[in-house]
């Protein structure tokens, strides 16, 4: 999951998705979506009180990495 989260991240990197953007909450979102695709569900409330940012952020930068980066992530 963690090798995941990374891939996330570098990929967020090079397309310059993380400019303007607080790096915990993108480094959250990647944590949570990693989780998803690899079937280690944790709740974004979860994430968010272990990363200490907001719900919302994860929620916003979720949307933001799922559409930008194209990732298939079930549902």
């Amino acid at each position: 999951m963690q090798e995941k989260a990374i891939q996330i991240l570098e990929e967020a990197i090079k397309k310059g998705l993380i400019s303007g953007r607080g790096p915990t909450g993108v480094a959250a979102a990647a944590v949570y979506i990693a989780g998803v695709m690899m079937g280690e569900r944790r709740t974004q409330k979860e994430v968010a009180d272990v990363a200490g940012v907001t719900e919302v952020t994860i929620r916003n930068r979720y949307r933001e990495l799922k559409e930008k980066l194209g990732l298939d992530i079930p549902a």
